[in-house]
């Protein structure tokens, strides 16, 4: 490294990890989309012992049990993610804890795809087309948003923030929109040298 980016890398240690971004579709993952009352105490805990969790009540955060994870989408909705495979026992395990609750269940896994976008640089890909501040102590991990990516509807999800391997994101976006966002992640991670990964 020459000496004046050595010097520089002194004072941002940033500069000495590794560039790079992975993108793929999450198609193992279902999706459920969930309404109800959150002062509501047979709602709150009818849900709470389905997902063995409670649900998030603060704007922008997510609670995650195991391979469940439930997202706030707004102070009476969350999106409610889980093994594809698990998707209908949820849904039915739900209804029947909830009986005549008022409460409004939706599977919507094949309406919204999951794209997972890490790596070192997932940040400033994001930050080309998102006006959101995406800055580690504006979004550290856990927290969720809905915004815009390059003019597309989005759910923005950060995961986990590894200050070696970088941050990994979930983008949920309307099925309609996924070829085209997927497409302009790829063109925008270029620079980075993105890796498309096999969905899964």
């Amino acid at each position: 490294m020459p000496e004046a980016l050595s010097a520089r890398a002194a004072i941002d240690p940033t500069l000495l990890r590794p560039r790079g971004i992975r993108l793929a579709e999450r198609t193992e993952l279902g999706k459920i989309d969930l309404r109800g009352d959150p002062t509501g105490r047979a709602f709150m805990a009818a849900v709470g012992r389905c997902l063995d969790m409670l649900l998030p009540t603060e704007a922008c955060s997510s609670a995650t049990q195991g391979q469940v994870t439930a997202l706030w989408l707004g102070p009476d909705q969350w999106l409610v993610t889980c093994p594809a495979s698990d998707t209908v026992f949820f849904i039915s395990t739900l209804r029947e804890a909830l009986g005549d609750v008022h409460c409004a269940l939706t599977e919507v896994t094949d309406g919204r795809v999951a794209l997972r976008l890490a790596g070192p640089n997932a940040r400033d890909v994001l930050e080309k087309g998102c006006p959101l501040d995406l800055h580690p102590h504006a979004f550290p991990a856990g927290r969720c948003a809905q915004s815009l990516l390059a003019k597309a509807s989005v759910l923005i999800h950060l995961i986990q923030d590894d200050p070696q391997a970088g941050p990994s994101f979930d983008l949920h976006v309307a099925r309609s929109f996924s070829h085209y966002l997927f497409s302009w992640l790829e063109d925008a991670g270029r620079e980075y040298g993105v890796q498309v990964e096999a969905a899964g």
